[in-house]
């Protein structure tokens, strides 16, 4: 028999129950609904995995403490729109994260509970055995694949953001010298700007980036609207929906830095490892992949195999 899910959220902080601020407010966070392609906002607080029914092969897979607990616990940060926020009414975690992982607690069959959590310590959080899994747009670093399982469940781009109309005139390869804000623990922070001030800057005899480490996206943007950046360097989807919501603040330059798979991810060596993975599976196969791409303005961005995740270029 299946078992029902719920939406409920462990508040872990009371800082970091907001969502997404507007870009440049001086006052509290708040967060904003989603605008869709036709530019119509919209808010999608329904759980798109109601009526989804439990993949026996994937409910083969689960542990038995799983199965005797009924319960998945899940770390995410809900400051980053569109993959990961919170709802207006400060309760209800929206995007697609927290849509990929109702349906893959539906594939199982199990409960799932979300955690609100800074982004840096969820890693420690599944080292020690606090949270089952994580769907936080994580990229696979070799240092991550050292301590996680990693499951590929769609792609995604680095890109960085400007002051609109990019009085500085930068490019994604015109950043030596400059301030670039980055979120911490982010694989922006680990890998992509060292790389790039590395490829760019150093090793031409130009000075280096300086990466500004903040806790959230959203610090940085508001950084950068009040001109203590130069620039942000963040996942492409989330500057794209900053951007749309505050198109006379800043703009995202058209260039990438790298476009990758991002992954799920458990404890190295976890039990649900392969439940997960064949739940990713089930999910990718069935008509709600597309419909969490497309609600929140993913199309194109989908993949076609849940495969274990390989240590980025």
């Amino acid at each position: 028999m299946r078992v029902s899910r719920s939406l409920s959220v462990t508040m872990v902080t009371t800082a970091l129950a907001v969502a997404l601020a507007a870009c440049g407010s001086t006052g509290a966070p708040q967060s904003a609904p989603q605008i869709s392609g036709s530019g119509q906002q919209v808010e999608h607080t329904d759980d798109i995995s109601a009526g989804v029914q439990p993949d026996p092969a994937a409910v083969k897979l689960l542990p038995e403490a799983v199965k005797a607990k009924g319960t998945l616990s899940v770390p995410m940060d809900l400051t980053s729109a569109p993959t990961t926020f919170m709802a207006t009414d400060n309760k209800t975690p929206i995007g697609f994260n927290p849509d990929m992982a109702r349906l893959i607690a539906a594939k199982l069959g199990v409960k799932l509970q979300i955690n609100n959590v800074k982004f840096d310590t969820i890693i420690p959080g599944l080292q020690g055995g606090r949270f089952d899994f994580t769907a936080s747009t994580m990229g696979a670093t070799a240092e991550r694949l050292k301590v996680l399982d990693m499951i590929n469940y769609f792609q995604n781009g680095t890109g960085v953001a400007v002051p609109k109309g990019n009085p500085q005139k930068l490019a994604v390869h015109e950043l030596c010298g400059r301030r670039v804000g980055v979120q911490s623990g982010s694989t922006q922070e680990i890998k992509w700007l060292p790389q790039l001030s590395e490829k760019d800057c150093t090793s031409q005899g130009k000075p280096a980036i300086t990466g500004v480490t903040l806790p959230s996206v959203n610090d940085a943007l508001t950084q950068l609207s009040s001109k203590r950046l130069d620039a942000v360097m963040s996942d492409f989807t989330g500057l794209s929906w900053a951007a749309k919501r505050q198109p006379n603040v800043l703009e995202v330059l058209q260039e990438r830095v790298v476009t990758t798979k991002v992954n799920v991810a458990l404890p190295k060596g976890s039990p649900l490892t392969p439940a997960i993975q064949a739940a990713i599976q089930s999910i990718i196969d069935s008509p709600k992949y597309a419909e969490a791409l497309d609600r929140w303005g993913f199309q194109g961005l989908g993949i076609e195999t849940a495969a274990p995740a390989v240590p980025l270029g």
